[in-house]
């Protein structure tokens, strides 16, 4: 049964679900339906406080909807707390040129979130099973994934203040279908879940079957898989910085210098970890184009018999060689201060290569993350100005009181040095700062129950 494996696969991971404090995320599907029925059954028993959090993603229109008013349903009919947001993903994905999933994602855990702020909860709570790991672990490594990308979908791990939980990690699909049925509980249905275009339903229905039949406890297998990569990678990891302080002679937040010497006498699994983490320290947020293919290049000029070399990497990253010294840094950039000035609705081109429209939209307008901002027509007045940072720079922070110098706002979200300087600014014609697109709004951002009218920003790395 469900309940003792559910119980059995915590015991394992030394796990105590007592007195825990949870958020549990809930689509309305056969998993999080599951989930969060397991978790009532507990909630007496082992003391847990529980809150329901629902995003509407607006992939289908009222179908979408109804799936969260299944969700808020059944949350009041068991006295939980349901809290929910409705966002329009299609638009964003539109203004992004974000994929459904990661912009669905993103929208998603910026709620999650939002709401264990609110409550003061330590515990996000998925329903994550261990079909879901198989399917995640054969996707990344058919694309080649390397490391502890490897070990798949963790039990827990660290989400800002908080942790996130998956407890039905030791199941299988047809546990949690098993249990619906049992418990007459009658989930959602997502029909983009049969859908062939993406790639993990191909493997959902192909792949996984095929293994399920191999060897029906396979998932079991994948599971423990998981947890030996990720035990080995955390040792091997902590190897690789002993080993990379040996042989770093210069370190800088733009700029790595490595002896060649001291670092081929590394062992070689080490050597690639340790390419990995300077990589991971220089890049503060990983280009998707960035891949093994580029760590193989830096193995090429390290080994090749001319005596210097230069690799260009995404993002204006030079790997440069000469002699016994590999160097890891920014390309610099000249840097103009620019000013533009939006007069009404419409989109400015910026020099760091992004861009940032504007629209009036009309009535109360769910938005989500950093990247949007919305105004009153009456708190601000055209012209807009987008401008360069300047000396001084300071804004107020929504949540927050009193204001606080822009540079140290680049430097908690850790901005690199060389983009500081082009990173856009919006402010109102008297020059009080508004939003910082991609980081932080001002106070002056949000809904007022009073307003129908607002101006709504987009920005566009």
């Amino acid at each position: 049964m469900l309940e003792t494996k559910v119980k059995a696969f915590l015991k394992h991971q030394a796990f105590d679900l007592a007195s825990k404090k949870m958020v549990v995320g809930v689509s309305g599907g056969p998993d999080s339906l599951a989930l969060l029925h397991y978790l009532l059954a507990e909630k007496e028993k082992q003391g847990l406080a529980l809150v329901v959090a629902h995003v509407d993603h607006m992939f289908r229109g009222q179908e979408s909807f109804e799936d969260a008013m299944f969700v808020k349903n059944f949350c009041e009919q068991n006295g939980i707390p349901f809290e929910m947001t409705r966002v329009n993903v299609p638009k964003i994905m539109e203004v992004t040129g974000k994929s459904s999933q990661i912009a669905a994602r993103d929208v998603r855990y910026d709620f999650f979130l939002k709401i264990m702020e609110k409550y003061q909860y330590s515990f996000l709570a998925l329903a994550h099973h261990g079909d879901d790991q198989m399917e995640t672990m054969l996707m990344r490594m058919t694309r080649g994934s390397a490391g502890v990308a490897r070990a798949g979908i963790p039990f827990t791990r660290p989400f800002d203040k908080g942790t996130i939980l998956r407890p039905f990690l030791g199941l299988e699909r047809a546990d949690i279908q098993a249990y619906c049925e049992r418990h007459n509980l009658s989930p959602r249905i997502d029909p983009s879940n049969e859908k062939g275009i993406y790639s993990r339903n191909r493997f959902r229905k192909v792949v996984i079957p095929f293994l399920k039949k191999e060897n029906p406890l396979a998932h079991e297998h994948f599971q423990r898989f998981s947890e030996e990569i990720t035990s080995d990678e955390m040792f091997l990891q902590e190897l690789t910085i002993q080993q990379m302080n040996t042989v770093i002679t210069k370190k800088e937040e733009s700029k790595i210098t490595v002896d060649l010497k001291r670092f081929l006498e590394v062992p070689l699994p080490l050597q690639r970890r340790g390419i990995q983490l300077i990589l991971n320290y220089l890049y503060k947020e990983k280009p998707a184009s960035l891949s093994a293919l580029h760590i193989d290049q830096i193995f090429f000029i390290i080994q090749h018999p001319q005596p210097s070399g230069q690799l260009d990497f995404p993002n204006g990253l030079k790997v440069t060689r000469s002699y016994y010294s590999l160097s890891f840094h920014f390309q610099s950039i000249e840097v103009t201060s620019y000013l533009f000035e939006m007069t009404e609705p419409g989109v400015i081109n910026l020099p760091n290569g992004g861009k940032i429209s504007s629209s009036y939209v009309t009535g109360k307008t769910s938005i989500a993350g950093v990247n949007t901002a919305l105004f009153s027509v009456s708190s601000v007045k055209w012209p807009i100005i987008i401008r360069s940072r300047r000396s001084g720079d300071r804004m107020t922070l929504k949540g927050m009181e009193g204001s606080k110098k822009l540079k140290a706002i680049f430097i908690d979200q850790k901005v690199p040095v060389q983009e500081r300087n082009m990173w856009p600014i919006l402010t109102d014609k008297e020059g009080c700062i508004l939003w910082l697109p991609g980081l932080k709004k001002s106070s002056f951002e949000g809904i007022d129950d009073s307003v129908q009218q607002y101006i709504l920003f987009t920005y566009q790395k």
